[in-house]
């Protein structure tokens, strides 16, 4: 009772302290004193005269003009005009009126002479030409904050529950500390290890190759990079976190990170485990806790690739062990090196039962399948890189790579066909072991050279790859068909296989200055080699011997590819202060080359030649507000499994046999893209559309004979296209200093065409989806955080043959967050999640409530919490889903994480420089 009491003391006590704020506006105009020019993108920002807090801040249009609309309960506030190149002014202003209207601003140019003393800027945000910077200190968030929670302060920067971050709508694939690799390319590891508190500048760019920034060129315009700078009073100690947990049903985790940062030199090492399906490297972030907080998704060898990184996880319940080391350094001026290690090790349990309608022009058939997996996996990876400037207009990229996988994998499986009289008309049983290795060499090189200062360059490029990879596969199967000719199908094999890559892949380009710094003619050549060698040695169990002995040529191959790629090519751009354009066009000569060495009639060779081209345009109309479009046509050719005409009996339910008369597909991109921000209204709108249409495209061709077996084969059809189109907007409203509600509204959708075939019958299908979300986010600093939430997914498919019948699928998903910092050092935290999915087959979940809560409390004088957790408090967890296609409905259900609860600690340490000094301004003091 006391701790309500307190907290509504608390709420009212600031009631009446918001009470006495008043309301006021702020305008004014800013001119350069050399030609009274409005001044363009200047950073306006206002501060407490008593302790220099940030109060708000806005950006100048094009015409110099700004605006600002604020409540505050001071009687006087400083004024700053901060713009790069002219020297900041400060001046401080009474607030007496509702309408303060300032004469205009003069600002002088900064002649940077040597009598100036020059402290470091601390405006909230500064725009650069093709930067945006953000003041770390400018945004306020809770003790104890990571980079992520950094990032979600910050104005047009988005962050979802995986770790994803755009901005301004566009997806951020790069962060980087002081302008190097922190642990690779995989954003999450630095932005929920690395302390807010040590971070003084967030920059955001377009993402460029560290060539393309040297030579000047444009970047990848679809994506950002961030860069973090650390202040050089923090850029030299030891920081870090260690945590552990212990709970029900034997769950645990662990990890932990040290970081020793002297200043260019940086030395990063991190270990963690878990059986709590989480990667096990983040760590200290309470909400993150619960596992599955990535984007992940499963590749061949039975481990999770992470932002293209793999770590050993798998499906269903996972145990996953990772160790790494990151180094970076610098060895004088000009040449930097920085490297990383990960070990992964992970085992994985998993179930899945299936239940699959099947839809013909003429009948329907059903088929019931269930699995169960367990893997291991190990992978070993090493990464480095060398920046070599030899001097100011020559650098030298180097980039090599080494991976090292193994696992095994046991697999065993049960599927049964019965036809639209619910007959059994086929049935099988298999399990298998597989033991496999792998070995990847890769090395990047990149040299560029610029000529004088009009924009010139040449860049040579090189990329060698060396992949092997060796397996033993053993098999036990059993295939029945039933009906009047039943048959019977026994296999007890073993297969040996062997892949080998050998690439090759070189480019040279040209940049000819026609108008410097303005109008750029780029020449293009590149050149891919690339040699696969496939080889699958299956030998049937021998009575006799009691061996694998005897050769099975039908289920054999031993295939060697060929892949050569030349492109003579032709680009112009055109740069403006706020637009760009470009073109450009390639001619392909690429010629395919399979030899089958087991039966060297089935050989083939082809030769292709495409035209491909493709231009984009970009406009920024002020610092708020841009478009961009393009459009790009590319030729694909056939894969050579799909023209080879090799018959692949080895799922004896289903034959494939390759097309040699395949053409070449023609891909066509057009997209458009728009993005408006505005920072004084809190407001933001993101807009993006694209459509793909494909000539020639290649589609699987299947028919089922009587048994309902299948025989798939490979065509080329017209018509495929896919409209994709997505809209976004937020609005954050700020109540006061204290408290703020944002607001978020969007939609994904999408229309796509499909031609298809299903048992030599033509067809074509039109999807449409789309999925509308809203989200309300209410922040009160320091006391609560509440964001419920709601999108519902609604999908239609119609087919243009009676035969098929139109589907209509509905998903809701509702949910809450909650966050409470209140009583002091407690913070109690929730996650409500509802789904409900009313198509799913009777006999799988339709509906389910998932709920995650924790309760932390800090120790050590902060430097500890102590956090206890319930995973699934509900225990409905299910990952139930329904899957709908042209030719079937599937409905699927698999092992997932059931409930624990969990009692977790984690400490962190710290003795990185003082904190810098409150006032290390952005004024610039001129002595005289």
């Amino acid at each position: 009772m006391k701790r309500l009491l307190f907290i509504l003391a608390l709420f009212c006590a600031s009631n009446i302290s918001f009470a006495q704020n008043k309301s006021f506006q702020l305008s004014g105009t800013l001119l350069s004193e050399e030609d009274n020019s409005p001044l363009e993108s200047a950073t306006i920002y206002l501060e407490r005269v008593k302790d220099s807090t940030l109060v708000t801040y806005t950006i100048s249009d094009k015409n110099g003009h700004f605006y600002i609309e604020e409540k505050t309960s001071d009687t006087h506030l400083n004024l700053y005009v901060s713009y790069v190149g002219y020297l900041t002014h400060v001046e401080k202003i009474a607030i007496n009126s509702e309408e303060i209207v300032l004469p205009p601003i003069i600002l002088k140019p900064n002649t940077n002479q040597l009598d100036e003393i020059i402290i470091k800027s601390r405006a909230p945000i500064t725009i650069k030409k093709d930067t945006l910077e953000f003041n770390a200190k400018s945004f306020k968030t809770k003790k104890d904050a990571n980079v992520e929670d950094l990032l979600k302060q910050l104005p047009g920067v988005e962050v979802d529950a995986d770790g994803k971050i755009t901005v301004n709508g566009k997806p951020v694939n790069k962060i980087l500390v002081n302008g190097k690799p922190f642990f690779g390319d995989d954003p999450t590891i630095t932005t929920r290890n690395l302390s807010k508190d040590i971070i003084e500048k967030v920059q955001v760019t377009d993402t460029k190759t560290k060539s393309e920034a040297f030579s000047g060129e444009e970047g990848d315009k679809d994506n950002k990079t961030i860069n973090l700078t650390i202040s050089e009073d923090k850029n030299k100690g030891v920081f870090g976190r260690v945590a552990a947990g212990g709970g029900t049903d034997e769950r645990y985790e662990y990890a932990g990170m040290i970081n020793v940062f002297d200043n260019e030199r940086r030395i990063s090492v991190l270990a963690g485990g878990n059986n709590t399906n989480s990667p096990g490297f983040s760590l200290g972030e309470i909400q993150k806790m619960f596992g599955n907080g990535r984007s992940m998704t499963m590749n061949s060898s039975g481990s999770f690739s992470i932002d293209g990184r793999s770590f050993g996880m798998g499906e269903g319940i996972v145990t996953s062990n990772t160790v790494g080391a990151n180094y970076a350094d610098e060895f004088g001026k000009g040449f930097d090196v920085n490297a990383d290690y990960f070990y992964s090790g992970s085992n994985s349990e998993n179930e899945t039962a299936t239940q699959r309608e099947n839809i013909l022009p003429d009948s329907r058939y059903f088929t019931n399948s269930v699995s169960k997996s367990d893997n291991n996996n190990d992978t070993q990876s090493v990464n480095m890189g060398f920046d070599i400037e030899l001097d100011s207009t020559f650098l030298i990229n180097i980039k090599p790579s080494f991976v090292y996988n193994k696992s095994k994998t046991n697999f065993s499986s049960s599927e049964e066909s019965l036809n639209e009289f619910n007959e059994l008309t086929n049935k099988s049983i298999s399990s298998s072991f597989v033991e496999s290795t792998g070995k990847n060499v890769k090395n990047n090189l990149d040299i560029t050279k610029r000529f004088g200062n009009r924009g010139a360059f040449f860049r040579f490029g090189m990329t060698n790859e060396f992949n092997d990879s060796d397996s033993d596969d053993f098999l036990k199967s059993e295939t029945n068909t039933f009906g009047d000719n039943p048959t019977e199908l026994i296999r007890d094999q073993f297969t040996n296989g062997a892949k080998n890559l050998n690439s090759f892949f070189s480019s040279l380009t040209y940049r000819l200055p026609l108008v410097s710094e303005k109008l750029f003619l780029d020449f293009k050549y590149s050149l891919r080699d690339d040699k696969r060698e496939d080889r699958k040695s299956t030998f049937d169990f021998d009575e006799n011997t009691l061996g694998y002995t005897l050769f099975n040529e039908e289920l054999s191959t031993d295939f060697i590819y060929k892949n050569k790629r030349i492109t003579p090519g032709m680009a112009m751009r055109y740069e403006q202060e706020k637009w760009s354009v470009s073109v450009n066009a390639g001619y392909v000569f690429r010629t395919l080359e399979n030899q089958d060495l087991l039966r060297p009639e089935l050989s083939l060779t082809r030769d292709f030649e495409a035209l491909e081209f493709g231009g984009y345009f970009n406009m920024r109309f002020n610092p708020k507000t841009s478009l961009y479009t393009g459009y790009s046509k590319n030729n694909t050719p056939p894969q050579l499994s799909q023209l080879q005409p090799f018959v692949d009996v080895s799922d004896p339910l289903n034959t494939v046999t390759g097309n040699p008369d395949l053409e070449p597909s023609n891909n066509h991109s057009i997209y458009l893209g728009f993005n408006s921000y505005d920072f004084q209204k809190g407001t933001g709108f993101y807009s993006y559309a694209n459509l793909n249409f494909v000539e020639n495209d290649v589609i699987s061709k299947t028919s089922i004979d009587e048994n309902l077996i299948k025989n798939t084969t490979y065509t080329n059809v017209d018509g495929n296209y896919r409209i994709d189109l997505s809209l976004s907007y937020s609005k954050k409203v700020k109540i006061d200093s204290l408290r703020n509600v944002k607001f978020s509204l969007g939609a994904y959708g999408n229309m796509s065409k499909n031609i298809n075939f299903n048992n030599e019958v033509k067809y074509a299908s039109l999807n449409t989806s789309v999925t509308p979300n809203a989200r309300i986010t209410f922040t009160w600093n320091d006391v609560l955080e509440i964001a419920p939430y709601y999108n519902v997914a609604i999908s239609k498919t119609r087919f243009d043959i009676d035969t098929f019948e139109d589907q209509n699928f509905l998903r809701h998903s509702a949910g809450l967050k909650t966050a409470t910092f209140l009583p002091k050092k407690f913070e109690w935290r929730n996650d409500i999640k509802y789904i409900y999915n009313p198509d799913v087959a009777p006999g799988f979940q339709n509906s389910s409530w998932f709920w995650n809560a924790s309760l932390a409390y800090s120790v050590l004088k902060d430097t500890g919490i102590v956090t206890f957790k319930v995973y699934d408090l509900l225990n409905q967890n299910t990952n139930a889903q329904r899957t709908a296609t042209a030719d079937y409905i599937q409905d699927s259900q698999s092992t997932v994480l059931q409930q624990y609860f969990m009692l977790s600690f984690s400490w962190k340490f710290n003795s990185l420089g003082k904190k810098a000094n409150s006032n290390d301004g952005n004024m610039f003091m001129i002595i005289d």
